[in-house]
């Protein structure tokens, strides 16, 4: 039986998993979702300036590392956009699996590329029902099927779904190369202020691209709808993240890593209950098909 700090590790990647999956809905929820993501690093960006700067003076920084920073803050911009993309296009419960899935499974291929790791038969195992419950979902959890298939059935998986399973897929691509990257960085810059500045990067880099396709009336117009959404939503993406990085500090990784995939059930459930999604028998099979998958992966690698 776990230990008394097993649990509370558990019981705080349990909350960190409900948190992110909860600044998920309310990006799904916004008006303008591109717009949105850039004001949840611009907010960040001003609201934690203050412990920044106390950091930065305390603890010393490798000037290779802000290259590291550098390609993050490029991978994190790719990764907010396409996340924004994919949910304004498909079902959070659909896409979230799909995306958090797809991250953390092809991590392990791109460290084994490029890090020289290795990777278990137990690990490919867990990748292949990774790769299974991806294909599972975007087959079987788009849509209610009925027994036979007609041309109006297929005519209702619609396009827009497709698109966002495309945009989730990338979406767990930029997960991936950001997890290689920041490994790299953190080595090198404190993991608080290597977040913060990648942050920065972010807010500042993606800035241009909001202003040229949305205009700074649709930047102050977000902000005024999401006033409230916009600071919660900021606050959950650094809870979460702490309160994972606190969880892994107090127990093993092998129970804390698969306890996060919990994420992909709160997805669903908000979906079904807030959001009055359809989730589907091949949504629910899929994701745990996923969580398995990441599970194996964690544990066995």
């Amino acid at each position: 039986m776990p230990d008394a700090t097993t649990l509370l590790a558990l019981g705080l990647v349990l909350a960190s998993a409900g948190g992110h999956a909860s600044w998920n809905l309310l990006l799904k929820r916004a008006q303008r979702q591109e717009v949105f993501v850039w004001w949840l690093s611009a907010f960040a960006v001003a609201a934690l300036l203050p412990v920044a700067v106390v950091i930065a003076l305390r603890t010393s920084l490798e000037i290779v590392g802000l290259w590291y920073v550098a390609g993050s803050a490029l991978v994190h911009i790719c990764y907010f956009l396409f996340l924004g993309r994919s949910l304004a296009r498909s079902d959070l419960s659909l896409v979230y699996p799909i995306a958090r899935g797809f991250g953390p499974g092809l991590a392990p291929l791109l460290a084994v590329l490029t890090l020289g790791e290795s990777v278990s038969i137990a690990g490919w195992a867990g990748i292949g029902c990774i790769v299974a419950g991806i294909y599972l979902m975007a087959w079987w959890g788009r849509v209610r099927l009925p027994r036979r298939l007609s041309r109006s059935d297929f005519s209702r998986m619609g396009q827009g779904s497709a698109a966002g399973i495309g945009y989730a897929l990338l979406t767990g691509l930029c997960i991936a190369l950001y997890t290689i990257v920041d490994k790299q960085g953190v080595a090198h810059i404190s993991p608080f202020l290597y977040l913060y500045l990648t942050t920065v990067g972010v807010a500042v880099g993606m800035l241009p691209y909001i202003v040229r396709n949305h205009g700074w009336r649709a930047i102050v117009g977000e902000w005024r709808s999401e006033r409230w959404a916009i600071p919660t939503a900021s606050g959950l993406v650094y809870l979460a993240y702490g309160l994972a990085l606190t969880a892994l500090r107090i127990s093993e990784v092998s129970y804390v890593a698969p306890a996060r995939e919990v994420g992909m059930l709160f997805a669903l459930a908000l979906g079904a209950v807030v959001l009055r999604e359809q989730v589907t028998r091949g949504r629910l099979a899929g994701a745990g098909l996923i969580a398995a998958g990441l599970a194996v992966i964690t544990v066995f690698r």
